[in-house]
């Protein structure tokens, strides 16, 4: 395809599948498109904006890594989306682009790591963590029409990455955080005063032994909510081992749940890599199901 900067309309394929699914009704639904070198960034924005999944991956060629992949939202260019990592090297083995092994794949928010095994798991290497500045619970309660009390104070609210910036937010338990409806005008507001891409709100009362149960929130992006955020996945399981609710032997195996308040459960595994007390390595990570195809036509 010639570089498309306008004239006559033409389709672009979109894959589509659900990544962190458990079933073919859950997982996080992204879009991905395979030899996106000569789509302008304008098209690659349209595309997203009449796809409508929180994010949607393009696949270019790399000097510097296996592939290039840049993530869309409906709204915003973001820097890494975890789970529109997971579908695109899905989608990459589901068509036989690549075989099982590891990749590499170059991102705005670095070169990262990618291993895919026999069994379609696919597991994404994050940055290593970056702990900002806490928040005042008062101020992101007042957004969540929440009490103070209704968070876990034994928890800070704080800043978090592993490639991308989200507001951790501890809530005391499930029946809280399941009934929370946001005032998104003022979530908006103060991801934009914190320049973070939105909350992840969680809960370490967890049903089914995993670790966190979680929603996540990314309004400023043109996200009311999202069922599955692998960038938050990471930086969650830092913080949780950062504060001493996970011992070494739970940093091999940790599990968080997120999309049950959308009714599109999914588990999302975490690991990390520990020596001397610090974490060394993030690694985060499922599969994804129903690939399907559909043409955009632009």
């Amino acid at each position: 395809m010639d570089d498309f900067l306008g004239g006559d309309k033409v389709k672009v394929k979109v894959y589509t599948i659900n990544a962190f699914a458990k079933t073919k009704h859950g997982g996080n639904p992204a879009g991905v498109v395979l030899d996106a070198d000569n789509l302008s960034e304008d098209v690659m924005k349209k595309i997203a904006r009449i796809v409508g999944f929180s994010e949607i991956a393009f696949i270019m060629k790399s000097n510097k890594a296996d592939f290039k992949v840049r993530f869309f939202t409906p709204s915003e260019e973001v820097d890494l989306c975890g789970h529109a990592t997971i579908a695109t090297f899905s989608v990459l083995l589901k068509t036989q682009c690549i075989n099982p092994g590891t990749y590499t794949q170059e991102t705005k928010a670095g070169i990262l790591v990618v291993e895919v095994d026999e069994n379609g798991i696919i597991m994404m290497t994050q940055s290593n963590p970056v702990f900002y500045e806490r928040i005042d619970i008062k101020e992101l309660a007042d957004t969540l029409n929440i009490k103070s009390e209704d968070l876990n104070t034994e928890l800070p609210c704080q800043i978090v990455s592993t490639g991308l910036k989200d507001i951790l937010i501890p809530i005391k338990n499930i029946d809280i955080l399941d009934s929370i409806k946001p005032d998104f005008e003022k979530v908006i507001q103060v991801s934009r005063k914190y320049n973070v891409v939105g909350y992840h709100m969680f809960t370490i009362d967890s049903p089914d032994n995993s670790n966190a149960y979680c929603r996540n929130l990314a309004p400023l992006y043109g996200i009311e909510e999202e069922s599955a955020t692998g960038t938050s996945s990471g930086a969650l399981a830092c913080y949780l081992y950062n504060y001493g609710m996970l011992d070494l032997l739970q940093c091999d195996s940790i599990t968080f749940k997120q999309g049950y308040s959308m009714n599109r459960p999914l588990e999302i595994n975490v690991k990390l890599n520990v020596k001397e007390s610090n974490i060394c390595e993030v690694k985060v990570g499922g599969k994804a199901l129903e690939m399907n195809l559909r043409e955009v036509e632009i």
